[in-house]
């Protein structure tokens, strides 16, 4: 629905609003710890109060929409650019021996927990950002590659992908020229839907600690530094928690109105109502 696609615009449209504007500005310095304003209550010169080391929950929010809007591009963009060609190649191919080795190997990393993942690229090197982003862009390959591949079939049995042949284009022209942009709005909708489970995914590995490493705020790791306090301050982990929960909802609303409006079929099905 139209209304799907507003709201989700809306949504992500705040987030990414915010993580720009803290480039050029924030209440207060985000890792600035101050004891004397410790557990500030919200008001005054803090408009969302303060953690339990003094620092300000609002800055804080702005710089973790940064970070997350970081791990999710990066992450959804490895993604995007390893699972795409293999689920098209596999597409192309489809009774080939090729096609067949794509897709077992894709099944074994679709069955690998990401977390477990991201537990042992940070053993291994170190937890941070970087294993972050590449544990999610790993999980998520499986998710582009089965698209990409449904997509690919589909475009390949029609009239003008069989032209193309006769006229003499080769695999790789037929992909590019054709295939891609006939399924880019499927990757585009994929890529909305994958965004959103970033987010959740680097929130959980920074509540575990194998995510953005401090003093960079990142709302995962706001909510963990939370909860010693949930009884007593519960402010501190509403606010990240919320903000989580909007951004999540934000991109996949904007993936199911992106879906509503970019898919023929659907819009074929509502002229006709």
């Amino acid at each position: 629905m139209r209304g799907n696609l507003v709201i989700g615009a809306v949504l992500v449209g705040l987030t990414v609003v915010a993580a720009l504007v803290s480039f050029v500005w924030t209440p207060h310095d985000p890792t600035l710890v101050d004891a004397a304003h410790r557990l500030a209550p919200p008001g005054g010169d803090y408009l969302l109060g303060t953690d339990k080391f003094g620092r300000d929950t609002l800055s804080q929010l702005m710089v973790g929409a940064r970070t997350t809007l970081y791990v999710g591009i990066v992450a959804v963009g490895i993604a995007a650019v390893i699972g795409t060609p293999l689920g098209m190649l596999a597409g192309m191919t489809p009774r080939g021996w090729l096609s067949e080795l794509i897709m077992r190997v894709n099944d074994l990393v679709f069955a690998f927990p990401a977390l477990l993942l991201a537990v042992m690229l940070g053993a291994v090197y170190g937890a941070g950002t970087l294993t972050a982003m590449i544990a999610i862009g790993v999980a998520t390959v499986p998710a582009f590659a089965r698209i990409a591949r449904a997509a690919t079939m589909q475009v390949m049995v029609t009239d003008y992908i069989m032209a193309a042949r006769a006229a003499g284009r080769r695999g790789p022209a037929i992909a590019v020229r054709h295939v891609l942009p006939n399924i880019g709005s499927m990757l585009i909708v994929q890529a909305s839907v994958s965004f959103a489970i970033a987010i959740l995914a680097e929130a959980a590995l920074s509540f575990l600690g194998f995510g953005t490493r401090p003093p960079t705020p990142s709302w995962g790791r706001m909510l963990q530094e939370a909860q010693e306090l949930l009884f007593s301050t519960p402010r501190l982990a509403l606010w990240p928690g919320l903000a989580i929960a909007l951004a999540v909802l934000g991109f996949n609303l904007l993936g199911d109105g992106l879906r509503d409006h970019l898919d023929p079929k659907l819009r074929r099905i509502r002229a006709e109502r």
